[in-house]
């Protein structure tokens, strides 16, 4: 508002009707960039100890190879890379069987990506990381570089949730402060729509743990004793 010269809200929404090209420059400067590993610990508690054992358990049941994950609005790679952490650390052991987990990690944020490919971070994104598995970084100079191990099996894409999806179908979809913090209900309701589309029966959809699902949301269903953690039922679409 300043740049323009405008002296209130009300005259920038103005200029928006009137300027339909500067919705692209607000939208750009939306964007929320903050990030932690292992934000919310008893959600990732929950996927560390019981939900993703689980879910390598049954797809290795119904003869699947690898378990396929989408994590949404990535932002510097902290979401994605502490699955990768807890997969090989946590889950392998705990099913004493190898299955890779394969993440397409996904932000609309180019700069944020690139960052995320580096996979180096400081101090305070480990905060939240518990000790005993801060072991998959290095330290260096004033930074922590995660360990080459935990990069495999990540690939990091640029895309806009509001756009077509990425290809293929998943197992675990992590959609977190995201969605259904920022956009309003028609938006939220068509979006979960083309997000159920992907996530196979079975499969496990993560939204943020003060986030809600809009009213109505048919075939899936919390998972007990967990929140923000949903279980896509095995029949029906």
């Amino acid at each position: 508002m300043e740049e323009l010269g405008l002296p209130a809200f009300s005259a920038y929404r103005t200029y928006l009707d009137s300027n339909p090209e500067e919705w692209q420059v607000l939208d750009s400067l939306c964007g929320i960039t903050i990030s932690r590993f292992y934000r919310d610990r008893r959600v990732f508690d929950a996927l560390r100890f019981r939900v993703l054992p689980s879910l390598a358990d049954n797809v290795l049941s119904a003869g699947g190879k690898e378990v396929l994950c989408w994590s949404a609005g990535c932002a510097s790679g902290e979401e994605p890379y502490t699955l990768q952490i807890i997969w090989r650390t946590s889950v392998i052991p705990a099913i004493r069987r190898e299955i890779p987990l394969r993440i397409i990690a996904t932000d609309v944020n180019e700069k944020l990506l690139e960052r995320a490919r580096q996979g180096h971070y400081t101090k305070s994104s480990l905060k939240d990381l518990p000790e005993q598995l801060r072991e998959a970084f290095a330290p260096c100079d004033d930074l922590y570089s995660l360990r080459e191990i935990f990069k495999e099996n990540v690939e990091f894409l640029r895309q806009d949730i509001r756009l077509p999806l990425p290809e293929g179908t998943f197992h675990l979809m992590l959609c977190r402060n995201l969605v259904f913090t920022y956009f309003d209900e028609g938006l939220q309701r068509e979006i979960l729509q083309r997000i159920m589309e992907k996530l196979m029966p079975g499969g496990i959809l993560v939204i943020g743990r003060r986030e809600s699902l809009p009213g109505g949301a048919a075939c899936i269903a919390p998972v007990r004793d967990t929140t923000g953690i949903f279980r896509k039922e095995t029949t029906g679409q």
